[in-house]
């Protein structure tokens, strides 16, 4: 399935794929993200966090009629606050998309499979 957006010259579809990576890209840039998590961690029998080949694991993307609904799961680090770590990531989420793909996402949500303590490089 992929996002349909009409304008005066024709369609462009965007592949969900496509969507996934730079959703992916903007969550794990976020200060507090550890990493995208599977959504189905059992059915994919995933618990590790996901590399950037398996973004599309840890994105969901829905769309009805004109709206654009995207669910996006991660891990955060531990010692972060939940609230304004997802705060940020909606933000980034939303506007990388804008700005690289020309979608406007109606909601970000975002749902936080775990918390771990971030590696010290």
């Amino acid at each position: 399935m992929a996002v349909k957006i009409k304008t005066k010259f024709g369609t462009v579809n965007i592949d969900n794929d496509v969507i996934a990576n730079v959703v992916g890209g903007a969550a794990t840039d976020n200060y507090g993200v550890v990493g995208m998590a599977s959504r189905n961690q059992i059915r994919d029998n995933m618990n590790d966090i996901l590399n950037r080949e398996n973004y599309f694991k840890g994105v969901e993307v829905k769309q009805h009629n004109n709206e654009i609904v995207i669910n996006v799961y991660i891990i955060v680090a531990y010692g972060n606050k939940i609230s304004e770590v997802a705060k940020a990531v909606q933000a980034k989420v939303k506007y990388d998309l804008q700005s690289m793909l020309g979608v406007t996402a109606n909601s970000v949500n975002v749902i936080v499979q775990g918390v771990q303590v971030a590696n010290e490089d």
